[in-house]
Order: C-alpha cells, then structure tokens, then sequence
C-alpha cells in the first residue's frame, strides 16, 4: 500500500494542489508497518494533473489538508481513496495515526 501526502517544507500543505513536495510512504497491509519513506517534487500545478500522476506513481492513499471537490472525484474515478481536513502537520504523526485508526479530521478547508 502506498499512501501520498502533500508537503511544504516537510509539514502538511493545507491546499493540496499547492504543495512542493509528496511524501510517499510504503505500507505492508498486513503489518501495518512503514516499509519506506521518501520525498519527490511535485510537477507544476496544472487543474487535474494529480490525479492521474499520484496513480501513476502506485498511489492508494492520499491523506490531505484541503482538496477541491473535482479533485476528490478525479481521485475516486482512479481508485485512490481520499482523506481529507487532517489539521496535524506532522507527517510521521499523521501516518502513525491513519495506521492505528485515530486519525483526526474536520473540515475540509478548500471549497472549491
């Protein structure tokens, strides 16, 4: 399993679209331990680009501040499951989370 999150310097990027950076990071499903952890720079934003793009790099899993709710239905139709409104930004702490089942959400804060 492989879940993306996006990052500006190294923190979750409230507005998904915006961000510098994707963190990736491998899950055994069974396990549920972290086989890997890595950083790639996000391409230029560019309205429906992700999606396909996060499919592409195996993505399953994207766990987001904010997200646009075309984005979200891009997302859906490529079969990648989508959270958004985590407010923590600490990427380590979020994943920790997501894996034990206490993730935290609220609002998602993009409305467009």
């Amino acid at each position: 399993m492989r879940i993306a999150i996006p990052v500006v310097a190294g923190k979750l990027a409230m507005h998904f679209g915006h961000c510098e950076q994707f963190v990736f990071i491998d899950v055994d499903p069974e396990t549920q331990q972290v086989l890997n952890k890595g950083f790639i720079q996000a391409p230029e934003h560019q309205p429906g680009l992700l999606p396909g793009w996060l499919k592409d790099k195996d993505v399953n899993t994207v766990i987001a501040g904010g997200m646009g709710a075309r984005a979200q239905n891009l997302f859906t139709m490529h079969g990648i499951e989508v959270i958004t409104g985590v407010q923590c930004d600490e990427v380590d702490t979020i994943v920790h989370d997501y894996l034990s089942g206490t993730l935290q959400t609220g609002e998602n804060i993009c409305d467009h």
